[in-house]
């Protein structure tokens, strides 16, 4: 049996030790992330990796279809402190923001890469600083998700936007996508997501855009005969946490966070582009012609008429020009 001195040194190791285990229990913080793609999504799974990646420092609880916050209110939520990471649209910033919608229209980035480049960029920390000021916002990382793209039931060949006038283009409903289908030079026409195949197969709508995974998933190929390469929007949300969290982390805990979100970025990025290349491949074997037009003269087009509209009012002076010459 110990001593009664062994014991005494034996409780006072004790005693010594609990402020520091106590710590580091404190220190220990809880991560809530709302989103709403499915669990199902490759992004999904590339937020799991990022719990995993994180469970010796942060308990990160993940909250996706939407099951804590809806669509459009994750924004608000982070504001208000009711969670502390969100999957944000870019759109959403841009509604408290004005300047954040150039950040959101067409034929903005080239690629997914030239959208990594300008985020990393001095472009990139000025937005990220304006949503931090005036937002309380902390921008870790755009997530991409795909390129959108115009797929057609006429067999016409598509250039030019020239070529598309007189196409009935569905654009999801809502001001800003209409104008996004008159800068491809269609005829804009607004129909329900889930009465799209139907349009289609009836001549209701000429075409559709969206990235090529969805029109795989939605079997729009059925009812279409090509799929036209414009890559007008690069789609990506915005990984961000409240900047109060993030400003009582420690600088470990800082980086460590960075770390696991560069790394979903990286791994979603590249299992989209992948499943993008698989899809050309697919409806290929469809018979499906899959090309693509003169983008350049499309990009040229939708910037024009951007810098021509109101939408543009709220943008910084030059920052077209800017993010162009990003390479």
């Amino acid at each position: 049996m110990p001593t009664p001195i062994r014991r005494r040194a034996m409780l006072a190791a004790a005693l010594a030790t609990a402020p520091v285990l106590g710590a580091r229990a404190q220190a220990r913080r809880r991560l809530r992330f709302t989103a709403v793609f499915s669990d199902q999504d490759i992004r999904g799974d590339a937020m799991r990796g990022f719990q995993r990646d994180l469970a010796s420092d942060f308990d990160v609880e993940l909250h996706l279809n939407a099951t804590l916050f809806r669509q459009g209110t994750e924004l608000v939520a982070i504001q208000r402190g009711n969670v502390e990471m969100a999957n944000l649209a870019p759109q959403d910033l841009s509604r408290q923001i004005p300047a954040w919608s150039v950040m959101a229209s067409a034929y903005l980035f080239r690629d997914a890469d030239h959208m990594r480049k300008v985020f990393a960029g001095e472009i990139g920390r000025e937005f990220n600083r304006m949503a931090r000021e005036q937002l309380n916002v902390h921008v870790l990382g755009p997530l991409y998700f795909g390129t959108r793209h115009v797929n057609l039931r006429p067999r016409k060949r598509i250039s030019t936007p020239a070529d598309m006038n007189g196409m009935k283009l569905r654009m999801p409903p809502g001001e800003t996508w209409q104008f996004l289908g008159e800068a491809l030079g269609a005829n804009p026409t607004p129909v329900a997501f889930a009465e799209l195949y139907t349009a289609l197969q009836s001549g209701t709508v000429d075409g559709q855009d969206n990235p090529l995974p969805t029109s795989r998933t939605m079997r729009f190929h059925e009812v279409t005969t090509q799929f036209v390469l414009t890559s007008h929007l690069v789609a990506y949300d915005l990984l961000s946490v409240s900047a109060r969290f993030w400003d009582a982390l420690t600088p470990a805990q800082r980086e460590k966070l960075q770390a696991a979100t560069d790394k979903a970025i990286e791994e979603s990025t590249r299992r989209h582009l992948a499943q993008e290349q698989e899809m050309v491949d697919f409806f290929k074997a469809q018979g499906l012609e899959v090309y693509a037009p003169n983008v350049d003269a499309f990009r040229a087009e939708a910037q024009r008429r951007y810098l021509a509209s109101s939408q543009s009012q709220s943008w910084p002076a030059g920052i077209l020009d800017r993010i162009n010459a990003v390479r």
